[in-house]
């Protein structure tokens, strides 16, 4: 996939895979991967960034645990995160919808 069509989206898909439970850095990348059938192969200098920027606006927490017998950052989801979360699905689904109706006028 393009990495630039994925410029803007990251948030989003970071905040959706941390939406049921915390997860580390590396667990985050491979959750994308996985949902999304290979096609996102997001690298750690795009990914880990974006964490912190996420946990320095409120929309994460993160905390220290142990996984696999190693000491690892795990980000969970907070209130103002699932807030940020459901706005960016409902602008997610505008704008397809439209694009949608640019791109497909007779559907």
């Amino acid at each position: 996939m393009n990495p630039d069509a994925l410029r803007g989206h990251m948030d989003a898909l970071l905040l959706s895979v941390v939406e049921h439970e915390p997860l580390h850095g590396y667990a985050i990348i491979e959750a994308l991967r996985e949902r999304s059938g290979g096609a996102l192969d997001v690298p750690t200098g795009t990914v880990y960034p974006a964490l912190r920027r996420l946990e320095r606006a409120g929309f994460l927490a993160s905390e220290w645990a142990t996984v696999g017998g190693r000491k690892r950052r795990t980000y969970r989801l907070t209130d103002s995160g699932r807030a940020e979360l459901a706005g960016e699905r409902t602008a997610w689904s505008s704008f397809t919808s439209v694009i949608g109706r640019v791109l497909n006028p007779q559907t």
